[in-house]
């Protein structure tokens, strides 16, 4: 035995994730919001690629065009001491008599109050409306207020000062999102008496009572009970509000069950006489805190369209507008074919090569978004024509085998695109389902069996809810084969109440 060293020569088959792969890879499971991020970011480094610029609209001006027009108009402008203004007139201007006192302290009292307020107005201003110049998390004009702003601002138009202000902003904090208060007094006077040792839990009430007639009705209340008395007492009184508040305050075990027979009978009334105190009931809001603030809506730009065409079949189409186009800067192009030393040229001819490997995959993106598309459009006809009930199941495979691709390739450019449709925008994701097997021996998909579902329901008998065993035979009868349990987990995935708490008095 003895050592020493041997060269030797082997062949393997593997696949390397090149550069190009990556980045191809990376775009293709991007939204597009990412993918506008990702293309200016490129554009930003490379440069080589250029943004196309829509500057073709005549509505729009670019901001090059705009700072000249306001340098021309202030050129105009120019100020000349020696000029005869004629719009100003000494006669337009009141001055003091020789004898006639002035009180400039006053004067400059009441501009340094002005000045403070006016202060105070603006940076109240500018936190609600997202103008604060300390957060910039938050664009100019975007409205950032919530529940909590709301209630301060309510506060701040108040006449509270000292203990009871510092007792009011703690209450405000310990309201959660849906309007009730999760503190308790006695933490909150706790807290207060680190400042003030005098506070007791009456201030504590007295001030809580304060903001329980705060916009919006009920915020601040400790439980459901006392919300709906809150919002039930700031109405006009009436024989119907008297009955839906005694409801309130003993029977709401009984109602929250919706066991309305019981009700009639310790309320020794008629179902007709019921029916209106628990309309009434029923409108109030149980969460005020929800609808006190508008939400910022958000908006979905489609990845791609449907098109009905003239055979009356559904195509797809991509959306050109989704994302910015590119090109290749002439400007540094010509800059390369002149480059005098090496390391220039090194420097275009490597970018130039990733602005071309950029627009490939960015190509070949859409190429397969394209792919994948079509195919589900193709095989989702009849969900484009009558609905959600007509949706066939599908699985990533059976797209994956149709365009000769890998399941993660499908799975990577259907997540976050989304597809415009006659009956809405989905994303593609939405067209996969699992299947359910029908007595026919063919299958069904399991969200075509949920609008199904939801549609029974929109259909029953108020006073009497079909029930999960009802649903589940009803669907039987269709050729749909469908357990009991798997309905009531359809039903709560659609929001939909059981049948004892969908009962209703007609």
């Amino acid at each position: 035995m003895y050592n020493s060293l041997q060269l030797r020569q082997t062949q393997k088959l593997g696949l390397a994730l090149t550069p190009q792969l990556q980045q191809a890879i990376k775009l293709l499971q991007l939204s597009t919001l990412e993918l506008r991020q990702e293309i200016k970011a490129v554009a930003l480094q490379n440069p080589m690629l250029e943004v196309e610029d829509d500057g073709n609209d005549e509505r729009f001006e670019s901001l090059e065009s705009l700072a000249e027009q306001e340098s021309k108009a202030d050129s105009n402008d120019t100020f000349d001491p020696f000029d005869n203004d004629s719009s100003v007139k000494c006669t337009d201007t009141a001055f003091p008599d020789a004898n006639q006192t002035i009180n400039i302290s006053s004067d400059q009292n009441t501009v340094q109050n002005l000045s403070e307020n006016q202060g105070q107005r603006l940076n109240s201003a500018d936190t609600r409306h997202g103008q604060s110049l300390g957060n910039d998390d938050v664009y100019e004009g975007e409205t950032t207020e919530d529940l909590h702003d709301h209630l301060l601002w309510q506060l701040d138009l108040s006449p509270l000062e000292g203990a009871d202000r510092l007792i009011a902003e703690n209450i405000i904090d310990g309201i959660n999102d849906s309007g009730y208060l999760q503190e308790s007094l006695e933490s909150i006077v706790a807290t207060v008496r680190e400042t003030y040792p005098e506070v007791s839990q009456e201030d504590a009430l007295s001030v809580l009572k304060l903001i329980w007639n705060y916009d919006p009705l009920g915020v601040g209340a400790r439980s459901v009970q006392e919300c709906l008395r809150l919002q039930l007492e700031a109405k006009t009184p009436s024989a119907t509000t008297e009955l839906a508040l005694h409801i309130v305050n003993e029977y709401l075990k009984e109602l929250s069950v919706r066991d309305f027979r019981t009700l009639c009978q310790k309320l020794n009334i008629k179902e007709n006489q019921l029916k209106p105190a628990i309309d009434l009931i029923t409108s109030l809001n149980p969460r005020p805190g929800h609808g006190a603030v508008k939400e910022k809506s958000d908006f979905i730009i489609p990845d791609v369209i449907v098109i009905k065409g003239n055979d009356g079949r559904y195509y797809v189409t991509l959306n050109s507008d989704s994302i910015p186009k590119i090109k290749i800067n002439e400007h540094y192009r010509q800059l390369a074919s002149q480059a005098q030393t090496e390391q220039d040229r090194k420097f275009f001819k490597n970018n130039l090569q990733e602005a071309n490997w950029f627009m490939q995959s960015l190509s070949k993106r859409n190429e397969t978004l394209m792919k994948v598309a079509s195919v589900i459009v193709e095989k989702q006809q009849d969900f484009m024509e009558y609905g959600e009930g007509s949706l066939h199941p599908m699985v990533l495979n059976d797209i994956a085998s149709e365009i000769e691709m890998h399941e993660s390739t499908v799975s990577r450019i259907t997540t976050e695109k989304y597809i415009l449709t006659p009956k809405g925008t989905f994303e593609l994701k939405y067209f996969f389902s699992s299947s359910v097997s029908t007595d026919d021996g063919g299958t069904a998909s399991s969200k075509a069996i949920r609008a199904r579902i939801k549609e029974l329901v929109s259909k029953e008998n108020a006073r009497k809810p079909l029930s999960d065993s009802r649903l589940s035979s009803m669907l039987a009868d269709e050729g749909i084969i469908v357990a009991r349990r798997t309905v009531a987990k359809y039903r709560e995935s659609l929001g939909i109440a059981s049948s004892s708490q969908r009962k209703r008095l007609v």
